[in-house]
């Protein structure tokens, strides 16, 4: 695996951080580091990218940095903050994976 592809990789897992960020700033008393770690990670999750897309084509690099993100996202929500869950989001969840994991193969 290529560096553009650990960096990509981990610029989707930065990703989730925002998202996260932005939830715990809507906690009473956590709105400063709430948005601290949504921006750190806004910041950090687009270097990434930005290298990534050097050698990875935008169309896929986008594409793999937003499923990561979206599903990490999910399940983040999930398990930390209880966000209702059913089979159907699982199975939509588990094809927005199956499309990441189908843009590296291709």
């Amino acid at each position: 695996m290529s560096t553009a592809w650990i960096a990509l990789i981990c610029a989707g897992i930065a990703e989730i951080g925002w998202p996260v960020g932005l939830k715990i700033s809507q906690q009473p008393g956590k709105i400063v580091p709430g948005v601290v770690t949504a921006i750190i990670s806004l910041v950090f999750s687009g270097g990434l990218l930005w290298f990534a897309q050097k050698e990875i084509p935008i169309s896929t690099s986008y594409a793999v940095w937003t499923g990561i993100g979206a599903a990490g996202t999910f399940l983040i929500g999930v398990f930390y903050f209880g966000d209702a869950t059913n089979v159907l989001r699982y199975v939509a969840v588990g094809l927005i994976i199956g499309g990441v994991i189908l843009l590296k193969a291709a």
